[in-house]
């Protein structure tokens, strides 16, 4: 097992080496002289000079991503070109707002999808079923933008309700951080709660039709303690699978968001980033979401063998 997770960790290595050169190219590839962008019109070619100057904008590209790849293994992301602050803590603050709303919006969809998922397996080809079916399929197919954007109108004309505005940690004011987090949270938490249902639903299906647990029936043991006891516990591991996937999806997936519900996460720094040109943002930002999605799947793998058993890393 160790062998194994040492294994896993080296192999961040590449992964994030090409995260980085393909994020790096690709910001220094958009139109438009940046130094322009970040000063104006008005600028004056010596102020838009030394701006070049402090951030190697005039080296070639080659010379500026060693320069920013010699800081980041180090542990120094850069400053921020717009505001020159150091952008590494920016980042761990931001992300801690990202995180709890990725968390609140995993459980959120976990507590919705793997019941129904479950009962829809169980009554296969019923009304239930099919209901369940449409639900999921709404539930991926709607955007999540068009979702918050629907219930924050029906919310305000309808119920004169509009959801807080801004962030307050959850240690400050829970009750508070949870009204701020769970409009957000359940938005994001329906797209994955579709993913989930469906592969909940096929993997009870598959388990339902294996011969240990038609001899588990054949002794005689209830049908609840077949179903949670032997099938669920067997179809854990791909919902497990597509759950790791979506919980890194989401950490990526929160620009838009944070942006509707105006809350400081790491979403919302990397579209302010972009929108203002800051590059040494955008890079820090994506880069670092890069490696926590990694952790993530390594987690879920090291979960399989939890799980089941058989599941060897040797």
């Amino acid at each position: 097992m160790y062998a194994y997770i040492i294994r896993r960790l080296l192999m961040i290595i590449p992964v994030l080496f090409g995260v980085s050169v393909v994020i790096f190219f690709t910001l220094r590839v958009i139109p438009g002289d940046v130094a322009q962008t970040i000063l104006g019109t008005s600028a004056t070619e010596e102020s838009l000079a030394a701006l070049r100057n402090k951030f190697g904008l005039n080296m070639p590209l080659y010379e500026q991503y060693f320069t920013w790849m010699s800081g980041v293994l180090v542990g120094d992301f850069g400053v921020s070109m717009r505001t020159g602050a150091e952008i590494l803590p920016e980042i761990l603050s931001r992300f801690a707002i990202t995180f709890e709303l990725t968390i609140l919006a995993a459980f959120i969809s976990w507590i919705i999808a793997i019941p129904l998922g479950i009962i829809a397996g169980v009554k296969r080809n019923t009304k239930t079923d099919f209901s369940v079916r449409i639900i999921s399929l709404l539930g991926v197919s709607v955007p999540n933008f068009a979702l918050a954007t629907i219930l924050i109108l029906v919310l305000s004309l309808s119920f004169n309700y509009s959801p807080p505005v801004g962030y307050v940690g959850f240690f400050e004011d829970p009750v508070k951080n949870l009204q701020i987090l769970f409009l957000p949270a359940f938005v994001l938490g329906t797209g994955m709660a579709g993913a989930v249902m469906r592969m909940t639903r096929s993997s009870i299906l598959e388990i339902l039709r294996q011969d240990f647990i038609r001899t588990v029936r054949a002794k005689g043991v209830r049908e609840r303690v077949v179903i949670f006891n032997h099938a669920f516990k067997n179809a854990l591991i791909p919902i497990l699978t597509i759950i790791g996937m979506q919980i890194g999806v989401l950490l990526g997936g929160t620009v838009i968001i944070e942006q509707i519900f105006s809350l400081p996460g790491l979403g919302q720094m990397v579209l302010t980033g972009i929108n203002q040109r800051d590059f040494t943002v955008v890079q820090g930002a994506i880069l670092f979401i890069a490696f926590v999605f990694v952790l993530i799947n390594l987690l879920v793998d090291l979960l399989y063998s939890y799980l089941d058993p058989r599941i060897s890393y040797k």
